[in-house]
């Protein structure tokens, strides 16, 4: 285990700027998740701390080390990569041993960690075949398995579940937090998915067009926004943002200052009185029920309701949207909380 400390990080390619004066602190034995759409910026943050990027400013500390100008294996880290890739042609023992039988660790002790690997990841019974008799998900337990073996001081995963199916990646999910309370070990993880940061972090960072926006708990994200993109990204459905002026914006008298202001569907409400909208869309999910609603001014809003709803498309609803649960906005984006801009 090991803490990780980025200061001041940039990186260019050519006129592409990837990292934008990135700052981090990552606490010893901590699961942080990198998360922001394609183009953030957060798989290059990974790949930097992996030393398989250059950085053109800042540096970079492991476990109060300076490694920003060692080479990857220098740096005690392990990563596990979208794609398994594994020896076809080797048992799965030989593709976890494999590394370490090139670097001379002696026979009984890539023995041991092979086996204690495999008994952490229950692949026991699977260290004498090969990787085509796997399925998806035993070929990337196997991967992480090469990574354990290594004893790095971080774990790196680059969307490790991509390539599974819906079943498979939450039972990789689960897996993998079990993996991480077992070891105890500094993990970072990258994910597009904001489900997969939300169900596996300690902390989440959400970066955008290489600057991070916000880093906190899931909860303090999903709660406490600290811009709107962040309030836009986190969640599924997205928070609903509307324009201050809007119908639904007018109706919760939004201070001055206030361009935006948002809600999450759950806290919609449907009453007898406040501005109407028309039922859309509706999707029943059994126990939960998301209506796509339109206002008379044409904004779109999502309301989450239980799954025995008896509304249907084309009924007009009237919305609510109780105070204690608004966010406001400022033209910059920022949160406006307590009659004041976001710190």
């Amino acid at each position: 285990m090991a803490t990780v400390k980025l200061t001041n990080i940039a990186k260019d390619f050519g006129s592409i700027t990837a990292l934008r004066n990135v700052s981090l602190d990552i606490e010893e034995g901590s699961f942080v998740v990198f998360v922001g759409p394609s183009g953030c910026g957060k798989s290059t943050l990974l790949r930097s701390i992996a030393g398989l990027e250059s950085v053109d400013v800042g540096t970079i500390m492991i476990g109060g080390t300076d490694v920003t100008e060692l080479e990857p294996a220098d740096r005690e880290v392990s990563m596990v990569f979208q794609s398994y890739a594994l020896y076809p042609h080797m048992t799965v023992r030989a593709n976890m041993e494999f590394g370490m039988k090139v670097n001379g660790v002696p026979l009984p002790e890539r023995i041991r960690r092979v086996e204690e690997a495999a008994r952490i990841l229950q692949l026991a019974d699977q260290l004498d075949r090969k990787p085509a008799q796997l399925s998806g998900g035993q070929r990337q337990r196997v991967a992480i398995g090469r990574s354990i073996v290594r004893n790095p001081k971080v774990f790196l995963f680059d969307e490790p579940l991509s390539n599974l199916d819906a079943k498979l990646r939450v039972q990789m999910r689960i897996e993998l937090e079990a993996l991480h309370k077992e070891l105890g070990a500094t993990m970072i993880y990258v994910t597009h998915d904001q489900v997969e940061a939300m169900t596996m972090a300690d902390r989440i960072v959400v970066l955008n067009e290489g600057r991070i926006e916000q880093v906190g708990s899931p909860m303090d994200l999903y709660h406490a926004p600290a811009t709107e993109f962040v309030a836009g990204f986190i969640g599924s459905p997205a928070m609903n943002i509307l324009d201050a002026e809007s119908s639904l914006g007018r109706a919760i008298k939004p201070p001055a200052g206030a361009a935006r202001v948002g809600i999450r569907p759950e806290h919609v409400g449907i009453g007898e009185s406040g501005p109407k909208a028309e039922i859309r869309v509706k999707e029943q999910l059994g126990g939960e029920c998301y209506l796509y609603v339109r206002t008379e001014d044409g904004a779109q809003v999502v309301v989450k309701t239980e799954g025995e709803d008896r509304h249907e498309p084309g009924e007009v609803l009237q919305l609510t949207l109780p105070e204690h649960r608004i966010h406001l906005f400022g033209a910059d984006g920022r949160s406006i909380r307590d009659g004041g801009p976001a710190e």
